[in-house]
């Protein structure tokens, strides 16, 4: 077990993402995205997906530079074929579109087609923090959650994300699975052998199961029971029927080897230029004053301290920025595989003397 400088990894997903013929733009946010999401101890949406979409380029199940089409059908809405890009590389183009139309119009729909995993949904929710428009966002994904009352995965795990400025470097961002855990910490935890926590995940069988292997061939336990379950579909009419792309269990996994078919993975984004409904330091002021008091609510027991969503990430990216990201051997073996294939040198841990 490693640990990693920030810049050392992006530097390594960017060339290992160049050698494969990404250009340099969309390397760098792919690489900026995955090496984020450790920073702020999203591991399971980390570096250690690199190597699969690797394998996706190279088997020609994914466009490594797509063909990004964008209609305008109306002044808010905009309608984006992905051309079967990476999703980090669709979504993050959409969203630089469609920040230009939200400060026109005041808001923009953004429903994207021919797309594939994306990542984290926060990572576009802080890219229009960062321009001070607030941005709700939904993805679906294959197959992991089974409607409620059946043991069969039919829904995706469909993220739910809420990105809100604050005038300073830490949004509210809110970005939960409509499932109890995201389906990557369970494909994470059957890469390195580990166990999973009681509650998660159902067998083929529909029995409980503590076995990741077990789960993925099941299917994860919505969040909320029945509630969930019902938010997984909606989710999945926002992105795939709305949007044009697949859905249900017609969304193909990135996983499976023995599938040929593109994924047609949907997104859907809504951003919200503030300013058209108050003034910036209006909306600045009455956050802080919410969060505040929020924060003030008299604690439970063994509650040390009451944190706005969000929190904890920058915490974790200041923390690891210092300290460095730690890797899993599992992960670090096959990124040095990887790196060894394309002859891009995967870095050295640091030293203790380093850290």
């Amino acid at each position: 077990m490693g640990t990693y400088r920030e810049s050392d990894l992006k530097r390594f997903c960017e060339n290992v993402l160049k050698s494969v013929g990404m250009n340099q733009e969309n390397s760098s946010v792919v690489a900026d995205s995955l090496v984020k999401a450790n920073l702020e101890g999203v591991d399971s949406h980390g570096i250690s997906r690199l190597p699969i979409y690797v394998k996706r380029f190279n088997d020609q199940r994914m466009n490594v530079n797509p063909d990004i089409q964008m209609a305008e059908p109306t002044a808010s809405v905009l309608l984006v074929d992905g051309d079967n890009g990476l999703g980090h590389v669709v979504s993050y183009h959409a969203i630089l579109k469609g920040a230009d139309m939200a400060k026109q119009s005041g808001l923009t729909a953004i429903a994207i087609k021919n797309s594939n995993h994306f990542g984290t949904a926060s990572y576009f929710c802080q890219l229009a923090c960062e321009q001070n428009l607030a941005c709700i966002g939904f993805t679906n994904s294959p197959p992991g959650i089974a409607p409620w009352g059946g043991k069969n995965a039919f829904f995706g795990t469909n993220p739910i994300a809420f990105g809100f400025p604050t005038g300073n470097e830490q949004p509210v961002i809110i970005d939960l699975s409509t499932s109890i855990a995201a389906r990557g910490k369970i494909i994470l935890a059957a890469k390195q052998g580990n166990p999973i926590p009681d509650g998660w995940a159902m067998d083929e069988d529909g029995l409980p199961t503590n076995d990741a292997e077990a789960a993925l061939r099941g299917s994860v336990l919505p969040l909320g029971g029945a509630k969930g379950s019902a938010l997984a579909l909606a989710v999945e009419i926002m992105t795939g029927v709305l949007s044009g792309a697949a859905f249900g269990p017609h969304v193909k996994n990135l996983y499976d080897e023995a599938e040929t078919e593109q994924a047609n993975v949907g997104h859907f984004f809504l951003l919200l230029d503030i300013e058209k409904f108050m003034h910036l330091s209006t909306f600045f002021e009455s956050l802080e004053h919410l969060l505040t008091e929020m924060k003030e609510v008299p604690k439970a027991p063994g509650t040390n301290e009451i944190r706005y969503p969000g929190e904890r990430r920058r915490r974790d990216r200041e923390r690891r920025q210092l300290e460095g990201i730690v890797l899993s051997p599992s992960v670090e073996e096959e990124l040095s595989k990887l790196g060894d294939f394309y002859n891009v040198r995967f870095p050295e841990p640091l030293s203790l003397e380093k850290i």
